[in-house]
């Protein structure tokens, strides 16, 4: 690697992959820049992928040869001579996570993107039209910049995702659709870029980073009267003067004991102004909207 480029990851683990000359894998080092991805097994045998040339990651995905040997996995695709080649990392959960969001922001920080803003509110059809944005990867969440506005969706609101082709400045691209809530309103964006490549490794991001919120409320089981209750403190009720036992129908005491449970499912959080949604709280209510009528 060339020692100009600013490294962003640097570790040690176990690696595997179709370009090295080892027949099982191998415990080496890994480095990252914004450039390139280096699996070093020795000095000898040392396989360099540029990251212009990836094409997909998975994260916790293990290709079915080597099933046997990984657990806890990066897996990146790419692209040499016309072929496509599997390399697959692993190491500790927590250096794992670590990884691949690095990874996938010095593969994705940056894209020149369009984005139309909201293309729907509601029911309603926008006027709205393809404008140029930047891409930027954030906690959970993902911001899109114009020249006019910054966008920033939290993947705690969104409810769905979809890829569709669209005419974005005169041509026809693959396009994905975000559905997320704002403001108690469902809204839709659509955004495209120029590189099916990148496009594909977003849309790869996105859902990875949703799936990990829902499956941690899939095993929480909420109650009809505590979706009531998110749903109400979702929608601002979640003061300290009482609106949101009047809003829920509750008795004080029975509240306290809803809000009590919720706090333990890590779904509520309080704060000054009251009782708030944490990001699973947030994905719970999403995924439960259409159960309530408050």
């Amino acid at each position: 690697m060339d020692m100009s480029e600013s490294v962003v990851a640097d570790f040690v683990a176990t690696f595997d992959a179709t370009r090295l000359k080892r027949p099982e894998p191998v415990t080496g080092r890994v480095l990252l820049s914004e450039k390139r991805l280096v699996l070093a097994a020795g000095d000898d045998d040392k396989l360099t992928i540029p990251l212009s040339s990836i094409v997909d990651v998975a994260v916790g995905h293990v290709p079915t040869e080597l099933s046997g040997f990984f657990e806890s996995t990066v897996t990146v695709a790419f692209k040499d001579g016309g072929k496509q080649n599997v390399a697959a990392v692993e190491a500790d959960g927590d250096m794992i996570q670590k990884f691949s969001t690095v990874l996938f922001k010095v593969l994705l920080n940056g894209t020149e993107i369009t984005i139309k803003h909201p293309a729907r509110v509601g029911g309603r059809v926008t006027e709205a039209e393809f404008v140029p944005a930047n891409l930027a990867l954030k906690p959970q969440q993902v911001v899109f910049a114009t020249s006019a506005q910054r966008v920033n969706i939290s993947l705690s609101t969104v409810t769905g995702f979809g890829r569709t082709m669209r005419t974005v400045l005169g041509t026809d691209r693959p396009v994905l659709q975000i559905r997320h809530m704002s403001a108690s309103k469902s809204m839709l964006t659509v955004v495209g870029t120029e590189s099916p490549r990148r496009m594909s490794i977003l849309g790869r991001y996105l859902r990875l980073e949703y799936s990990e919120l829902l499956d941690q409320i899939e095993d929480i089981e909420i109650t009809d009267n505590e979706k009531k209750v998110l749903v109400a403190i979702y929608s601002g009720a979640g003061g300290a003067d009482g609106t949101l036992s009047r809003i829920v129908g509750e008795e004080p005491s029975k509240l306290t004991l809803i809000l009590n449970r919720l706090r333990e499912d890590d779904l509520v959080v309080d704060t000054e102004t009251g009782a708030k949604l944490t990001p699973i709280g947030q994905v719970a209510v999403n995924h439960h909207l259409e159960d309530v009528n408050v």
